[in-house]
């Protein structure tokens, strides 16, 4: 099953009842951390390193950096495609990404 996951913040559910549910709150998370934010943790979430770079270099590295941190730390689900919500004026990029579920 193919999904659509975008970095917004959502609420925690400690008990998601399937494992797409948890997939899905987990490649959230992952999208919606900061790297180097988390204790014992630090490699989670995106690196903050492109934020200042103009958005066509920050959306390619942006678009490699979710790849790698969805493969490392969500390996139930296989990354389809990465797109962006951008405000290119104000330089926001908020990614889009489309997962494929395993199991």
């Amino acid at each position: 099953m193919t999904v659509e996951i975008k970095a917004l913040p959502m609420p925690i559910n400690f008990a998601p009842a399937t494992v797409r549910e948890e997939v899905i709150q987990n490649v959230a998370t992952i999208l919606a951390t900061m790297r180097y934010s988390v204790p014992f943790a630090r490699e989670l979430g995106l690196n903050p390193d492109y934020l200042s770079d103009p958005v066509p270099a920050a959306r390619a590295r942006a678009t490699a950096d979710v790849t790698r941190a969805i493969r490392r730390y969500e390996p139930r689900c296989q990354v389809e495609s990465v797109d962006f919500d951008e405000d290119p004026v104000e330089g926001i990029l908020i990614p889009k990404v489309r997962v494929s579920i395993d199991g």
